[in-house]
């Protein structure tokens, strides 16, 4: 049976909750995305593909609640509902409905940060969802959140700067309403407390991961937001599977072996937002390859 995108999860590490907010969802070509699984047998993986070679990736956002904070890791798609022929197709739109659903409004949220600037991940910037599509007739409004902080790494911001084109964002939905707002954040910079953004580079030059622990020290785990480390759960294992939209393919390689080998440690857990499934879980280093495990969420 294929898997499915994601639903509502919520994990805790001590009193700190990251919980999964659906927004959509997309069907991929494996063979158009992943171009050095053309020649590997899926076999091991069928459980991922539908009838036509395509896998669902979840997308959505990660609410972050520590102490007083209100924190959004990714805005998802927004309102879409496309086709790339021979690549892939898109819907969005849940995420105020899954927001809602922690009784939570957008006024609430103190702290948006992007991982990178891809479509997928800013859609809820504005009211206008970044889609290949701009509607015509229609002006961007506000920011959606617009009491946040919207934070994202200067490398990052810079790389988009001059382009405007699928699969980053439309200049006119993200980067010109953000322009008076947008703050740098770097390695090892904290967000909030038990809350560090990690420097991931390769998917694009200024990628960046979110780094979960405990504020009273309490509970020894921590938890990786992924952001585009990685797409599939079976990158875990396939971890030379390039995606094609890596901007520097070697680079994302070098991080995702050193990212899993860190998250080998038993007390490390995973959040990985375009999962399917299962979007909270762990590595395990099992002999002769690594694996993925589906960690217990609560609903």
């Amino acid at each position: 049976m294929t898997r499915t995108a994601a639903g509502r999860s919520r994990t805790s590490i001590g009193a700190t909750t990251v919980t999964y907010l659906p927004d959509g969802e997309g069907w991929l070509d494996a063979a158009a995305v992943f171009p050095a699984s053309r020649t590997v047998d899926w076999a091991p993986y069928t459980d991922f593909l539908d009838n036509r070679g395509r896998f669902p990736v979840s997308i959505g956002s990660f609410l972050i609640r520590t102490g007083d904070r209100v924190i959004l890791a990714d805005l998802g798609l927004g309102v879409v509902d496309f086709e790339v022929p021979g690549f892939a197709s898109f819907t969005g739109g849940r995420l105020l409905e899954s927001l809602a659903e922690e009784g939570l409004a957008p006024a609430d949220v103190d702290t948006v940060v992007f991982t990178h600037l891809h479509h997928d991940h800013v859609g809820w910037t504005t009211d206008i969802a970044p889609a290949p599509h701009f509607p015509e007739g229609r002006s961007v409004g506000g920011l959606m959140f617009p009491n946040a902080r919207h934070l994202v790494s200067e490398r990052e911001w810079r790389y988009w700067a001059d382009k405007g084109t699928f699969p980053g964002p439309d200049a006119r939905a993200v980067q010109k309403p953000l322009a008076d707002r947008i703050e740098f954040v770097g390695d090892g910079d904290q967000i909030a407390t038990g809350v560090k953004v990690l420097a991931t580079p390769g998917h694009t030059p200024g990628h960046t991961s979110l780094v979960v622990t405990d504020p009273d020290g309490t509970d020894p785990r921590r938890l990786i937001v992924l952001g585009d480390v990685m797409h599939c759960q079976v990158q875990v294992t396939e971890s030379q599977w390039s995606f094609v939209f890596d901007v520097d393919s070697k680079d994302a390689l070098r991080t995702r072996e050193q990212l899993l080998k860190e998250l080998e440690h038993p007390n490390v857990l995973l959040a990985g937002g375009h999962f399917a499934g299962h979007v909270f879980g762990r590595v395990l280093p099992l002999a002769p390859r690594r694996a993925w495990a589906d960690e217990r969420v609560l609903d």
